[in-house]
């Protein structure tokens, strides 16, 4: 059974900014301190079917994550979908982007759903994801204000 959680905060930086950093995956370490490392593993300037893979750490456990842009609209919408097999994965994410005052608007979210014994962890970790989520959304705004 997958499920959702998101969050929303209002950035101080103009929309084309935003999103000039959010789709650079390279960027995750700034805002997510559960990503050790992440490099771009397709060529090209990044857009639909750009692939990214990391290290992340969750729960002291080390996994190897792969995920795929599966929509990219400038500069207003990011869409992924993990393509790695773990016991939790993240099918469906992104992120929305509109202009709100002198800043933006960033809504991101993520799918999460559990495979084999991860079925029964993929609760837990929706529950730990959702009580979190405006707090990573706060480190979102505050990694893209610092560059």
């Amino acid at each position: 059974m997958a499920g959702r959680f998101e969050g929303t905060t209002v950035i101080d930086r103009p929309i084309e900014d935003v999103f000039a950093f959010l789709s650079d995956g390279t960027n995750d370490p700034k805002f997510s301190p559960r990503v050790l490392e992440i490099r771009k593993t397709t060529d090209g300037p990044v857009g639909v079917g750009t692939v990214y893979a990391s290290t992340v750490k969750d729960a002291g456990v080390k996994t190897s994550r792969e995920f795929e842009i599966t929509e990219f609209e400038r500069p207003t919408r990011i869409r992924w979908a993990e393509r790695s097999k773990n016991q939790v994965t993240a099918p469906e994410g992104g992120y929305d982007l509109a202009p709100e005052g002198g800043g933006t608007r960033v809504t991101v979210y993520n799918v999460l759903e559990g495979h084999g014994i991860g079925k029964l962890l993929a609760p837990l970790a929706l529950r730990s994801a959702r009580k979190g989520a405006d707090q990573f959304a706060q480190s979102i705004k505050a990694a893209v204000e610092a560059s």
